[in-house]
């Protein structure tokens, strides 16, 4: 699980900003939401422009150098902070797999190149490497002219990536971990472009998927018991790519008559029969064109998967404790994330309405 990110000098976040997922308070409410003493979902709130979706993108960094499945092709177009391009970008994560605690950090420079790195497995330092020096723990032994080569690499190659292709490891090393963890995170959003990070390694015909895979039936009843809607599908043809609704015997594509929110949802679709082998999920503005219940509904259903799922809104009908509390709502503001709990000297409890209380203006992030 991760356990912590911290991320500096990378597009709007000139300073360090940290986000700890490890102080989740005593609730005794919805703690389907907390696993292992770490905050497993959440929803983080921001005014325009606060940086909710590049700093999820931030946190996604860790793909571009240990995944191969990485699909954000204008990434470095605005890397680091305007006025500090020759100033690194520097990258922290806390990652806990089994009974290891990985603390993995490097910096990058203003084109993606890693330039430093360093891990720390239960407090002991495995490796670090920058520019004058390559330090290496007993686990890996190494003469002297691989490590000279190593250290003046120029290609930006990870540590990470080349021990675990040198070095026979046993199943769960926390190597072998950290390359799955980050192998199968998965970014998207679905806005008037859809994107995505991770998790796959092509782009998917939505439609054509769900009829290859026999799924028009199951997709059918996810939007009935999701949002309510009904559709009356034809059955496809042999080599048919299209979906198509029975409408007064007529068969119209699908794609015709489903509004904007709908379409997104078979993007939710999609991705929800391939997160159960995710770790890690955060939907970037997931409910923009949702009605406020079916972002509802969609919430549940997320918070139901065992990976830790996150997500960026401004629809504060989901800031109640009746879907998450207090420690899993977060307000990012002013290069500042925190849970709404420590935006205020308020006690908060259950029976709270911590959306009045948001929009009276009683959390503050700073």
């Amino acid at each position: 699980m991760l356990l912590s990110f911290a991320v500096k000098n990378y597009r709007g976040f000139a300073e360090r900003i940290c986000w700890n997922l490890t102080s989740p308070s005593n609730y005794a409410f919805n703690t389907y939401a907390i696993k292992d003493g770490v905050i497993k979902n959440g929803i983080i709130y921001g005014p325009n422009g606060s940086g909710k979706s590049n700093f999820a993108l931030a946190l996604f960094d860790i793909e571009n150098h240990l995944s191969q499945k990485w699909k954000k092709p204008d990434y470095y177009s605005n890397f680091v902070t305007a006025g500090y391009e020759h100033e690194a970008v520097g990258f922290e994560y806390i990652f806990r797999f089994g009974s290891d605690n990985v603390e993995y950090s490097y910096q990058k420079d203003k084109d993606g190149k890693l330039i430093t790195e360093k891990l720390i497995v239960n407090s002991n330092i495995i490796f670090d490497h920058d520019a004058n020096t390559l330090v290496f723990c007993d686990e890996f032994p190494m003469d002297a002219n691989a490590k000279d080569k190593l250290r003046m690499n120029v290609n930006g190659l990870s540590l990470v990536n080349f021990l675990t292709a040198t070095y026979p490891l046993p199943d769960n090393h926390y190597l072998l971990e950290l390359k799955k963890f980050a192998d199968t995170m998965l970014w998207f959003k679905s806005l008037d472009k859809r994107e995505f990070i991770g998790l796959e390694t092509n782009a998917t015909f939505l439609e054509e998927e769900i009829i290859k895979r026999g799924l028009v039936d199951d997709f059918k009843a996810f939007l009935l018991n999701v949002s309510g809607q009904e559709f009356e599908f034809a059955k496809p043809m042999e080599g048919e790519k299209v979906l198509k609704c029975i409408i007064n015997g007529a068969h119209i594509p699908f794609s015709r008559i489903a509004s904007t929110g709908t379409i997104s949802l078979q993007v939710l679709y999609i991705w929800l029969n391939k997160m159960g082998r995710a770790s890690f999920v955060f939907i970037d503005e997931f409910d923009a064109f949702y009605h406020f219940r079916l972002a509802y509904e969609v919430c549940r259903k997320l918070f139901e998967l065992p990976c830790q799922v996150f997500l960026s809104s401004h629809n504060t009908y989901l800031m109640t404790n009746d879907l998450l509390r207090p420690d899993c709502n977060f307000i990012l503001d002013h290069n500042i994330i925190k849970p709404l709990c420590d935006c205020t000297d308020k006690e908060l409890r259950f029976g709270h309405n911590i959306e009045k209380l948001f929009r009276a203006n009683a959390f503050s992030a700073l």
